[in-house]
C-alpha cells in the first residue's frame, strides 16, 4: 500500500484549476498501488479550500492555516512535516511558479528524487515512470525514479480536473512553523502591463495566428470575441509583432489554457502552441490549409478563408 500526497495551488483567494488536476493524477497513482490520496492546502482560506478539494477520489484533505498567500519558507516547512507524518511514496506538486519555487527545496531537505514538468505518470514495480516532453514537444522521454519517495511537478492541462463531491474528511494539520526561519512575505499584488486578463481562467477563447495578416485586421477578431462574449488570445507571432500583449499568448512560452471552447483562427498548430491548448474541451479550427496540424486535433475544422467565415459568425451571434 503506497500513499500519495498532492499539494494544492492557490493565488489571490482562488484555487487554481491545477489543484483539481493534481487530485486526478494523484488518484491514478494511488489506484496503481492500492494507496490513499492525501490532498493538502497550505495558507489562505483553508477551510473553504478544503471543502472544494474534497472531490471524488480524495481520501483525506489536510489544511495548514498559516498566512494568506504563498510563502516559500512556510510551504517548505509544512510539506516537510506533512511528508514525515503521512509517509507517502509520491509527492505531487503543480509545475507552477509557486510549485517550482518550493519543490527543489523540499526535495533537497528530504533527499527525494525529483522530476519536473511531467505530462504522464505510471508505476512499474517499485519505480515511478515519469513522461516529459522535449524539443518543443516534438519528443517524449521517460524518466525512471527508483524505489524511495519521489516528487514530481505536473504540467497544467495534462490531466482532467477531479469532479463530484467525495466524503473525504477535512483535517487541520498543526504544522510547527519556525517564524524565525520565514523570510519575506507577500503583502499584495501588482499586475504587469497588459495584465488585465488571465486567459487561463477563460471558458471560451477566440485565438488568432499569422492568418490575420495585418494588425488592423484584429478588429474583426475582437468583434467576434465580443459577439461570443469570449476572451481574445493568440499564438506567439502575434505577440512577437507587438499586436497583443504577452499575457494573451497561448503555448509553451505563454499560458496553458483549458477552456470549454477554443476557436483557433488562422493558427497553423505548431507543437509549441498545441502544447498550451490541447487540453481544451472543444477545439474549433478555421484555416485555409486543410493540412495544417491544427486541423488534426480540431473537433470541428473549417477549411475556408477566415475573412469569409468570421464575418458570418459575427452576424450569426450578434
Amino acid at each position: 500500500m503506497t500513499d500519495v500526497l498532492a499539494i494544492a495551488d492557490h493565488r489571490r483567494g482562488e484555487l487554481r484549476p491545477v489543484s483539481y488536476e493534481l487530485a486526478t493524477a494523484g488518484r491514478e497513482l494511488a489506484d496503481e498501488t492500492d494507496g490513499d490520496l492525501h490532498l493538502a492546502v497550505i495558507s489562505g482560506a483553508v477551510d473553504e479550500f478544503g471543502e472544494k478539494l474534497a472531490r471524488e477520489g480524495v481520501d483525506v484533505v489536510h489544511t495548514v492555516s498559516d498566512g494568506e498567500e504563498f510563502n516559500h519558507d512556510v510551504y517548505v516547512q509544512a510539506i516537510e512535516q506533512l511528508v514525515d507524518a503521512i509517509d507517502p511514496q509520491y509527492v505531487l506538486v503543480p509545475n507552477s511558479v509557486n510549485g517550482l519555487d518550493y519543490a527543489p527545496a523540499v526535495a533537497g531537505r528530504l533527499d527525494l528524487s525529483i522530476v519536473t514538468d511531467v505530462v504522464d505518470l505510471a508505476v512499474d514495480g517499485d519505480s515511478l515512470i515519469a513522461t516529459r516532453e522535449m524539443y518543443g514537444g516534438k519528443v517524449e522521454t521517460t524518466t525512471e525514479l527508483d524505489a524511495g519517495t519521489a516528487l514530481a511537478t505536473i504540467r497544467e492541462g495534462e490531466w482532467p480536473e477531479a469532479e463530484g463531491t467525495g466524503d473525504a474528511p477535512i483535517e487541520a494539520f498543526d504544522a510547527e512553523i519556525d517564524e524565525d526561519a520565514v523570510g519575506s512575505t507577500v503583502t499584495g499584488f501588482e499586475e504587469v502591463a497588459g495584465g488585465d486578463v488571465d486567459i487561463s481562467e477563460a471558458d471560451l477563447l477566440v485565438s488568432i495566428g499569422r492568418g490575420i495578416e495585418e494588425e488592423e485586421n484584429l478588429d474583426l477578431i475582437r468583434d467576434l470575441a465580443d459577439a461570443l462574449d469570449a476572451t481574445l488570445s493568440s499564438s506567439r507571432p502575434i505577440v512577437d509583432n507587438g499586436w497583443l500583449p504577452a499575457n494573451r499568448q497561448v503555448g509553451q512560452s505563454g499560458k496553458v489554457v483549458t477552456p470549454d471552447v477554443y476557436i483557433a483562427i488562422g493558427i497553423s498548430g505548431a507543437v509549441q502552441h498545441v502544447a498550451g491548448m490541447k487540453g481544451s474541451d472543444t477545439i474549433v479550427a478555421i484555416n485555409t490549409d486543410p493540412n495544417a496540424p491544427i486541423m488534426d486535433i480540431a473537433d470541428y475544422a473549417i477549411h475556408d478563408d477566415l475573412f469569409d467565415v468570421v464575418p458570418a459568425l459575427i452576424e450569426e451571434f450578434q
